[in-house]
């Protein structure tokens, strides 16, 4: 197939997991023998407007700063973003240009031709519903997340109209969870156009056989986290629906039973200064460590391996590539189990194949409770590590996820 991505994010400008999920799914399309396109951003413009990056050809238009003329005729909701309003003009800059460079670049003065369309979040579904209108192409609405959810029911009117527009207009509305889609569907999504495909994870790169114990020590090490101690690992945005304020809050009631216990909190985000201040008032200066700062996959890679048990209490949570990465790495983990969450989906409580615990990621204490079910067993975390990487392996690679996607696709092409 010849498949089209309109996607915000693109190597090298990654900041989530839907560059994540657009740098994997291209290059093992491609591996299949797909002729894939992505339309991403210029990063400040100062990345290359096209090549071919792993043999995925990738376009990335300038954009002009359209603050100040759109603003002119915008609502009142996108123009109160103040300063952020830029954001939204790059985005709708990014869109048009790359509808435009699709349909009378590559279409009408090449003589390319496109199979599908497929659009990620509201960041480039404005673009796929342009090219759609125009040249007739099958449009999928690749939702990993939503306003309502990402803003905790608050958040932009404008951008829900756009996910709802998307929504309507498009052929096929992909989502990455069970969970997505019982919110899409009380959204106003037709029903009938929802496919659920999770994402993956590489369990070659995710794999704690590739790191050494002397790494493995080492960075622990950094951490003056010694041989008798647990670390807990949260990975992650520092924002609200990340749910690391109750995280910290949780780590009293642990510290009281299993005082040998550090946590470090990898991320970056708006909440930095209020998580300094509530490590402070709780006294927690000494047990738990907060590194905000953007780090490279192997380093993440090598935290998962140094860890004992990864704990991530998202309020909201569509998928979670961050704990599908965990398991993989063979580590028990603790996550939010309540309203839109994918984890739950991916991580099995209880039983035979139990992987990790399930927690109100709203509760301090539940989630203390979590963790503490955990260290409460070395014999029992090491079982459930080993049952996660067999979960990922069995249900979340990118090969499983890509193929299924590939799937829903061909449903749609003429």
């Amino acid at each position: 197939m010849k498949i089209a991505h309109f996607s915000w994010e693109f190597p090298p400008a990654i900041w989530g997991g839907l560059g994540t999920f657009a740098l994997e799914i291209t290059q093992k399309q491609v591996s299949k023998g797909n002729n894939v396109t992505v339309f991403a951003l210029n990063d400040e413009n100062k990345l290359n407007t096209s090549e071919k990056w792993n043999n995925v050809e990738v376009y990335r238009p300038k954009t002009l700063d359209l603050t100040s003329t759109l603003c002119l005729f915008s609502n009142k909701d996108v123009c109160s973003w103040g300063s952020n309003f830029k954001f939204f003009a790059d985005v709708m800059d990014y869109n048009i240009n790359s509808a435009s460079q699709l349909i009378k670049t590559l279409v009408r003065k090449n003589g390319r031709s496109f199979d599908i369309i497929d659009a990620h979040d509201w960041l480039g579904i404005v673009g796929g519903m342009i090219v759609k209108k125009k040249l007739g192409i099958p449009l999928v609405f690749h939702v990993h997340s939503t306003e309502s959810g990402r803003s905790a029911g608050d958040g932009s009117l404008t951008i829900k109209n756009i996910e709802f527009e998307g929504g309507q207009f498009a052929d096929c509305v992909i989502t990455v969870s069970h969970a997505m889609s019982d919110e899409l569907k009380k959204l106003g999504f037709p029903q009938d156009k929802i496919r659920v495909c999770w994402n993956g994870v590489d369990p070659n790169k995710y794999n704690p056989k590739r790191i050494s114990p002397e790494e493995r020590m080492k960075l622990r090490q950094k951490y003056d986290v010694n041989d008798n101690e647990s670390l807990l690992f949260f990975i992650g945005r520092l924002v609200t629906v990340k749910g690391v304020n109750n995280l910290i809050r949780a780590m009293p009631s642990i510290l009281q039973d299993f005082p040998r216990t550090k946590l470090v909190i990898l991320g970056i985000g708006d909440m930095e200064n209020q998580l300094r201040l509530l490590i402070e008032d709780l006294g927690l200066k000494e047990k738990v460590i907060l590194r905000t700062e953007f780090v490279s996959e192997e380093e993440r890679i090598l935290h998962y391996a140094a860890a004992d048990i990864v704990v991530l209490p998202s309020l909201y949570e569509p998928f979670g590539i961050v704990c599908t990465e965990a398991m993989s790495m063979a580590k028990p983990v603790v996550v939010g189990a309540r309203g839109t969450n994918g984890m739950r989906e991916q991580v099995i409580p209880s039983g035979e194949g139990q992987c990790g615990i399930h927690i109100n990621p709203f509760d301090p204490k539940d989630i203390a409770w979590g963790v503490k079910q955990i260290l409460n067993s070395r014999d029992r975390s090491i079982l459930m590590g080993k049952n996660a990487r067999e979960r990922v392996i069995e249900h979340f690679s990118w090969d499983i996820v890509t193929d299924r996607t590939l799937e829903i696709y061909k449903e749609f092409v003429k």
